[in-house]
């Protein structure tokens, strides 16, 4: 058997470069390539990240809504606008107001309840017992179906669509026809003829009644109990108003006047609700359409037509949505990538989100970081090459240190771009093993090949 000599193990050693090449990044001409190195600093990651980049854009599937397409199905009147959806939340809410009515004063309806005291005979103390027993017959005095009120010794009187001013004329009118004292005193005592209903994120739903004084929207909210929403800033009141919806988002609400002074008129429904419960206020609105259906035979279908659009438009999304993200399994939708390669944990191309930006810290983490046994934290690069057609062959290196705390921040705030390639050296000594690892077994075959030689 003979030994190993110097020289063989010094052959060996040469050798060894032929087998095992350390990737590395150093600045100067490399294979007619110009590469440059640059320390990233405060200063320099502005300069990187003031580079044109446009991320890709979602398709306009999932930037519509079912409420936004087109307009209602023809032929079955005016039907309430569909409300913002929460496929996706909207970048801001609209206001959408209900055009101002009309200063009419109070008329007298169906149902309202009048109290009509009239000057007793005799002394002040009966006086007094006939307007409290006037006082306590108010059901004597309701106005009936026909627009009337019954009046002992007078008759019908019919006194609906009249104001209090108009009602009070014509009650003195009889009551000098029946050659009766037409000393008296008229008031709606219970307004119960025109009302607003008021549902949704409310502490109290119910009914207010509209009464001599308008009512505006902050008085109906406060007579439910104030607003009962949770995320002010997503919350929208919306008014149904003879067919037409109409929106105030809560937000504006709470700091205009105007919006908060919004008169409301007779058959108004209020609801108040975030556009993340639409299945509540289409439920709320569908029922308030049925209210109308009944007086308005024309629309007897439009809960049914309002929802089949909905549901239709939201198929639609839901389709297109579907074939978007199957094209995008299949590679079929075109994709933009960075590469991680070198010591690091996960190797690979890793694609851009849309509609947003990637630091170099979200990929490089996204795929486990730096390989804690053999990569060189130290020693961390964003290679980029030229945009420009006419310099291909420049590659920028942006170096990063990331064993200190001011490169760990800079690594957060590095904006990415396509086909950046993130390249993590290895430590020397995982360069040192590798180079071991390729020339041990070279050395145990040469003493074999000597002791078998003859």
């Amino acid at each position: 058997m003979h030994s190993l000599t110097p020289f063989v193990f010094a052959a060996l050693l040469a050798g060894c470069g032929a087998v095992y090449h350390s990737p590395s990044i150093r600045e100067g001409v490399v294979d007619g390539a110009r590469v440059r190195v640059i320390a990233l600093t405060p200063e320099t990651v502005l300069a990187a990240n003031r580079e044109p980049y446009s991320p890709q854009s979602l398709p306009a599937a999932f930037r519509t809504t079912a409420g936004t397409w087109g307009s209602s199905p023809v032929g079955v009147g005016a039907l309430p606008n569909s409300p913002n959806l929460p496929e996706n939340r909207p970048v801001s809410l609209q206001v959408q107001l209900p055009p101002p009515p009309g200063d009419d004063p109070y008329r007298i309806g169906v149902g309202d309840v009048v109290l009509l005291a009239t000057k007793s005979a005799g002394n002040s103390v009966a006086e007094l017992s006939g307007l409290l027993a006037a006082e306590n017959r108010r059901q004597g005095y309701t106005v009936q179906d026909d627009g009337t009120i019954a009046i002992p010794d007078v008759g019908r009187v019919r006194i609906a669509a009249m104001t209090l001013e108009e009602a009070e004329s014509v009650v003195f009118q009889r009551l000098l026809e029946r050659q009766i004292d037409p000393s008296f005193s008229l008031e709606v005592a219970e307004f119960n003829a025109r009302k607003v209903s008021i549902g949704g994120g409310v502490v109290k739903p119910g009914v207010a009644p509209i009464t001599l004084t308008p009512l505006t929207l902050d008085a109906a909210i406060a007579g439910a109990g104030g607003l009962a929403v949770t995320d002010k800033a997503t919350a929208v009141i919306r008014i149904y108003r003879d067919g037409t919806l109409y929106e105030v988002p809560v937000k504006t609400f709470l700091t205009t006047p105007t919006q908060q002074k919004l008169r409301l008129i007779d058959g108004d429904s209020v609801f108040v609700d975030t556009q993340y419960d639409l299945e509540k206020a289409q439920a709320y609105f569908q029922e308030q359409i049925r209210l109308v259906e009944v007086r308005e035979s024309a629309r007897s279908n439009a809960a049914s037509i309002l929802t089949q659009e909905v549901a239709l438009r939201r198929a639609e999304l839901a389709e297109q949505r579907s074939v978007f993200n199957e094209r995008l399994e299949l590679g079929a939708e075109q994709r933009k990538y960075v590469y991680l390669t070198g010591e690091v944990k996960a190797p690979g191309r890793l694609p851009l989100p849309y509609e947003q930006r990637t630091s170099l810290a979200e990929a490089l983490y996204s795929g486990g970081g730096v390989a804690a046994k053999t990569g060189n934290p130290r020693q961390i690069y964003i290679l980029r090459g030229s945009p420009d057609p006419r310099d291909f062959g420049s590659v920028t290196a942006l170096h990063l240190d990331g064993t200190t705390a001011t490169g760990m921040i800079l690594a957060t705030r590095l904006q990415l771009r396509p086909d950046d390639v993130i390249f993590v050296a290895e430590q020397p000594v995982t360069r040192w093993n590798r180079v071991i690892d390729q020339i041990s077994p070279s050395l145990i075959a040469v003493p074999l090949d000597n002791a078998t030689s003859p």
